[in-house]
């Protein structure tokens, strides 16, 4: 008879070892279960207070300041002022780096942090929160109710970014001097704030009408110049001239002296997070500190895409993450239908919308995290909400086309059998577009080095993914050539000719992905 010999071990952190497994990095996790001496103990609270500070600068305000408890569902209206920003030239500025690999990384990220933390400053001067970095483009919050005369600080908030961005009209490349340049876009309405998903993984997101009307305003402005909506224009009164712009839409005329405009509106008040004072250093003192610090993390740590909170977990004594350009395969889906009816819903059918959101939102991060990609973000588009995807960022595999392809077939089957909404007696159609690219693009920790930043993707790759998506009908999947040449031996991928993409000399050829072969019923065979 075969004996077993069993060893009772009980360190000092097994009650806590599930929750610490997504929070040490490997090496220290190992060393507080073989080796939980005060001096570890006291390693992986430093860590976690480490984390909690990187984390904190993660998420937007509202999730730092007041987070919910992680699977929490929230929302509130409120009422303010929203800013969209789009930087234009920063491909051409990426291409010039990437010949030079890892020194063109640095230099590269050098010039986008230093174009981040400019405009994050004068945000945070003049009385707004950064949202979301969406790409190499922001989305910025100027509450009303906080500080009174929310459009004008914002339309202030806007010539300062604009003045500010002559620092960037003369950067030296191998490939002679280029320029970053910006279009600002200002909307001021009502909108839902709401906190989505499961324990596992949350968004931020904002819900409404509002929302898209300030996208619309970004991208029906100019180079160089502040948009603004005609809602916004009238809650301005005669604060400011006006040039007219695009129909609906004008310009604001920066006619200002340097005093009259100013530098700030508030006095900077920064994004301070109460510091952790370890006050008992015994194993017990250590181990009721880590449980405390663990508490405090885990809300945080829910808002981050699992592989991104790895690479953030690994690299937090460094506290940066090292530039790179990878090959991925991008995707963006656009959820029609539901984000946009909120106004039209009544307060129960606000609940059913925002619960059916966060459903739609943790199904679709399911999917896609099963497949082994990341669902970097919820945004807003010009219709709708989008959702940014990848595959082969910070994991590559050498399937990472046909896992995408794989996972745009499934949040399409999700999306098309969605339950009909009702709001207001009418029956909302809800669908989405998708879109797929594969290339090089710029993967970076991008925003200030030691203040509100974030892991992203930039580039013409992720551009094209949304251009594509833009050009898709209702619940199609749209894809480029390179991803037709990865998958196309195991999908149906039918050639729709060339079309003409913003930002494209040439016709670009598409495609349009049916489904996997052999899968009846779904476009297969």
């Amino acid at each position: 008879m075969e004996i077993i010999n069993r060893l009772t071990y009980n360190p000092p952190l097994a009650a806590l070892e599930l929750r610490l497994r997504s929070l040490l990095s490997a090496q220290l996790y190992a060393a507080a279960w073989v080796d939980p001496s005060p001096a570890t103990l006291m390693g992986v609270f430093d860590h976690l207070r480490t984390l909690r500070y990187i984390l904190h600068d993660y998420v937007p305000r509202p999730v730092s300041e007041s987070p919910p408890n992680p699977g929490e569902v929230r929302y509130q209206w409120q009422t303010g002022t929203l800013l969209f920003t789009d930087l234009a030239g920063f491909t051409s500025l990426l291409e010039a780096n990437a010949a030079q690999g890892c020194k063109g990384a640095e230099t590269l990220l050098g010039v986008i942090n230093d174009y981040f933390a400019s405009m994050i400053e004068i945000v945070s001067k003049s009385g707004g929160d950064l949202l979301e970095f969406t790409g190499d483009a922001m989305l910025v919050q100027f509450l009303s109710g906080i500080h009174q005369e929310d459009t004008a600080r914002a339309v202030r908030a806007g010539l300062r970014m604009q003045r500010a961005m002559a620092e960037f009209a003369n950067i030296e490349t191998a490939r002679g001097v280029l320029s970053l340049r910006m279009r600002v876009g200002i909307h001021c309405g009502r909108y839902i704030s709401a906190d989505i998903g499961t324990p596992l993984r949350m968004a931020h997101v904002l819900l409404g009408h509002s929302v898209q009307q300030a996208k619309q305003a970004e991208g029906s402005g100019t180079v160089g110049r502040v948009c603004v909506t005609e809602t916004a224009r009238e809650s301005l009164g005669e604060q400011f001239r006006f040039e007219p712009g695009k129909q609906g839409y004008f310009l604001v005329a920066d006619d200002f002296t340097d005093d009259r405009l100013g530098e700030y509106d508030i006095t900077l008040t920064g994004r301070r997070m109460p510091s952790s004072v370890l006050l008992d250093r015994s194993v017990s003192g250590l181990v009721s500190e880590i449980g405390e610090a663990v508490k405090r993390l885990e809300p945080l740590a829910s808002y981050i895409p699992k592989t991104i909170l790895r690479l953030l977990v690994e690299n937090a004594d460094k506290r940066k993450i090292p530039p790179d350009f990878p090959e991925p395969t991008v995707m963006f889906v656009n959820l029609i239908g539901l984000p946009e009816s909120v106004d039209k819903a009544s307060p129960e059918e606000e609940v059913n919308l925002v619960v059916g959101f966060s459903r739609v939102f943790a199904s679709i991060d399911a999917v896609v995290s099963a497949k082994g990609g990341v669902l970097q973000k919820v945004t807003a588009h010009l219709d709708g909400s989008d959702m940014l995807i990848y595959f082969g960022v910070p994991d590559a595999h050498t399937d990472d086309a046909s896992r995408a392809a794989s996972a745009a077939i499934a949040i399409r089957d999700i999306i098309a059998g969605l339950p009909l909404v009702i709001i207001a007696g009418e029956e909302v159609k809800v669908s989405c577009q998708i879109g797929l690219s594969r290339g090089p693009v710029f993967a970076a920790e991008v925003g200030e080095p030691r203040g509100r930043r974030e892991f992203n993707i930039l580039g013409d790759t992720v551009n094209t993914a949304a251009r594509l998506m833009s050009k898709a009908g209702e619940n199609q999947i749209l894809i480029g050539e390179r991803v037709c040449e990865s998958i196309e031996l195991n999908f149906i991928c039918e050639a729709l000719g060339s079309v003409a993409l913003k930002g494209k000399s040439a016709q670009t050829p598409i495609f349009a992905l049916q489904g996997a072969k052999g899968e009846k019923g779904k476009g297969g065979v």
